[in-house]
């Protein structure tokens, strides 16, 4: 299979596509034929040398990628509820930005017809580290909550997954240019700058109950100063600042039960995925490239071009 991978560490440059085996699908697990896959900072971070506390094995050549959706074309003993066929999107640690991605079955959930190849290549990640985060720092009907970076693929996550589950204010900085974006997801946009706190506090000035940081800087030092319990602060970007801001660090692991729940909110129409860019396989680090400038909003995606090639029937 064509892959996109890197054989050593450093910035996008080292992205390749190369070619691999074929996996194959053992017990309990599927094989996906991918159509597209999710590009995330989490990506990046380990192309550049990060290796997370969790016990993740990167071993070069590495593939990247950890969402994906695509068609199951092979299936190992003992999995029920799906066959080959099956249209569906999934996650796993790394390994998405592939022809082919391996995964147990309990790691997929079908993708409705009504969601775009696209959409459903980008909602794993993102979709589910949005909420989280929410639920760490115990989002509730009649409150008001920060997302700083509410532009980004993490950040529109958290807004709408915030309004859905009943907060009264969303306050969203994000650059003036995505004002506009950010007000059609629900929140009250406000652009970084010097002096943001006593900004946000002449539009809520009741105070701030939780926040969630997804671009560190003034954002994240504001929400420390804005919202009382320090637990109902949570960070998934400004790791260097947690320890300095008295901050706890905060995980969870992703399911296919949650990733349900995030699917039947967009087929509902409660949840947005917006696109950025999409790129071709043999354009990873160009994709890389993009999502490290940290500019833009929505998702950015890897697509499989001869994903078309197959006969499924």
């Amino acid at each position: 299979m064509r892959a996109a991978a890197f054989t050593s560490i450093g910035g996008p440059e080292v992205m390749r596509v190369m070619e691999f085996p074929d996996p194959q699908a053992g017990p309990g697990q599927v094989r996906v034929h991918v159509k597209t896959a999710g590009v995330q900072h989490y990506d990046c971070a380990i192309r550049s040398g990060w290796t997370p506390s969790y016990g993740v094995a990167v071993n070069l050549p590495q593939i990247p990628g950890n969402e994906f959706a695509g068609i199951v074309d092979q299936v190992g003993d003992g999995v029920t509820g799906f066959s080959v066929g099956s249209e569906v999107l999934g996650f796993a640690t790394l390994n998405c930005y592939a022809e082919y991605v391996v995964v147990g079955a309990d790691q997929i959930v079908s993708k409705p017809r009504t969601m775009s190849w696209e959409e459903a290549g980008g909602l794993t990640g993102n979709g589910q580290g949005a909420y989280i985060a929410l639920k760490v720092i115990a989002v509730e009907p009649g409150e008001t909550v920060l997302i700083n970076g509410a532009a980004g693929s993490l950040g529109s996550f958290a807004v709408q997954l915030a309004k859905e589950w009943g907060a009264k204010t969303v306050i969203g900085t994000a650059s003036e240019s995505n004002h506009d974006y950010v007000r059609s997801l629900g929140a009250i946009p406000i652009t970084y700058e010097e002096g943001l706190a006593e900004r946000i506090r002449t539009i809520a000035p009741d105070g701030v109950d939780s926040a969630f940081d997804t671009a560190g800087g003034e954002g994240l030092r504001a929400a420390v100063e804005l919202v009382r319990d320090k637990n109902r602060i949570c960070t998934f970007f400004a790791y260097d600042l947690i320890e300095e801001l008295g901050l706890r660090v905060v995980g969870g692991t992703r399911s296919a039960s949650r990733l349900a729940e995030l699917v039947d909110l967009h087929t509902k129409g409660k949840l947005k995925i917006h696109i950025r860019q999409v790129f071709p396989l043999d354009r990873a680090e160009d994709a890389h490239r993009a999502i490290e400038t940290r500019h833009g909003r929505g998702k950015i995606i890897i697509m499989n071009s001869n994903f078309a090639e197959r006969n499924w029937l």
